[in-house]
């Protein structure tokens, strides 16, 4: 079983590179982000084309994520993280397929800093921990896929100078991930690439994927009945190279 997480950066204007992907790649599960469309923009008939059910959760222009599976329609659990009853983003969706837990989330990126963007993007985090707590309880194969907007690790990015003071990498954003990880979570590209050196994000600025300057910031966490099924995990980069592609690569996980 193959479970994807792809920030497309926009399904409508990414939506031919995102069907593309779903014919070559035939993916079991695709968790998508950064939609940038309000519910009913989603294109449900198209991917429903493409052999895909779907669950999406939506917000006009910004965020917005979905979850899609292969011959069936995912059965929706959660939509939204508890905590702050005025948030109104688009960031979390969890799904139920054949008995995995699969989540879809887009966590705030938190620039500039210091500031309250990036005072969300950690209150968040703590939001996200909390739901991820409940999770590891119900002892079920979950995957907590996604944008994170954290890099772990100096070997998770091209240049620990050229980022140093992004909200991408702080002290803080780091430190959360940690906690989050260390709840029970297995780091599924970490684990099967521990050297680090392997990128997801490629900004389209200052010729970045020319230069592989790129950093790690899609993550896969497995909980232990996930993590006892992994096989292999990377990263489909050539579909960045591909016209109009998306600023992100599909990031996978492949489970027994």
């Amino acid at each position: 079983m193959k479970v994807v997480t792809y920030n497309v950066n926009g399904i409508k204007a990414r939506l031919p590179r995102v069907i593309e992907y779903l014919a070559e790649a035939q993916p079991d599960i695709v968790c998508l982000q950064e939609l940038k469309s309000a519910d009913e923009g989603f294109p449900i008939a198209e991917v429903e084309a493409a052999g895909y059910g779907a669950v999406w959760h939506g917000q006009k222009a910004w965020n917005g994520v979905a979850v899609l599976a292969r011959g069936k329609t995912p059965v929706e659990r959660h939509r939204g993280l508890a905590g702050e009853p005025d948030d109104e983003h688009s960031r979390y969706l969890e799904c139920e397929i054949e008995g995995l837990v699969v989540a879809s989330l887009y966590l705030p990126n938190g620039n500039p800093r210091p500031g309250p963007k990036f005072d969300y993007k950690l209150r968040w985090m703590e939001r996200l921990a909390a739901r991820a707590r409940d999770l590891l309880a119900e002892e079920v194969p979950a995957i907590l896929a996604g944008d994170y907007n954290v890099i772990p690790n100096d070997d998770d990015t091209f240049s620990v100078r050229a980022m140093a003071e992004d909200a991408l990498m702080q002290p803080e954003s780091r430190a959360a991930y940690r906690r989050l990880v260390a709840q029970g979570w297995t780091d599924a590209l970490r684990t099967r690439h521990p050297t680090g050196g392997v990128w997801t994000f490629w900004d389209y600025q200052g010729g970045a994927w020319q230069r592989d300057a790129g950093f790690r910031i899609d993550h896969l966490l497995l909980s232990p009945q996930a993590a006892d099924r992994l096989v292999d995990a990377g990263v489909d980069k050539d579909y960045r190279a591909r016209e109009k592609a998306s600023d992100h690569a599909p990031t996978w996980v492949r489970l027994r």
